[in-house]
């Protein structure tokens, strides 16, 4: 996965992109997983540069509503831009359908039936789509078939 980022990173400054926000992007990712490996003491597995990567995007996503109501469509869109990036870095996202048949069969492994078993349900689930769902989008689901 870094091996994958570096050669993305080498292409975008051959290429000198337009705008260069692909440039910016992967320079920001490479630090933040070199800082994760400094904080680790060794090298990160793909697992977790996908978890940097999460939480790169997870950042963006939370800063987006307030550009957005301030009226800064230019940064907005360059952010837009950035997630569209990062996430291409991310596995396949499973959908909806696929998420709740694994929430479905977590449930019965963990013997989650009602809503204060989420503690339980939802580590086992998250152990399972690790990097191809995102957690809020799984606890909505998982909230949703415990209520049932």
């Amino acid at each position: 996965m870094l091996n994958r980022i570096e050669q993305d990173l080498k292409e975008s400054l051959k290429q000198r992109e337009a705008g260069k926000i692909r440039l910016n992007v992967l320079r920001l990712v490479k630090a933040a997983i070199k800082n994760a490996e400094i904080e680790k003491g060794r090298s990160l597995t793909d697992d977790e540069i996908i978890g940097v990567i999460q939480k790169e995007i997870k950042a963006r996503k939370e800063v987006l509503p307030s550009y957005e109501k301030a009226g800064r469509t230019e940064e907005v869109a360059k952010i837009q831009e950035e997630i569209k990036i990062l996430e291409s870095y991310l596995p396949a996202q499973l959908s909806e359908t696929e998420l709740e048949e694994i929430i479905k069969v977590t449930m019965g492994e963990v013997g989650a039936s009602k809503p204060s078993d989420m503690g339980k349900l939802m580590p086992a689930v998250l152990a399972k789509v690790k990097g191809r769902a995102d957690g809020k989008v799984v606890a909505e689901l998982a909230k949703k078939l415990l209520a049932n």
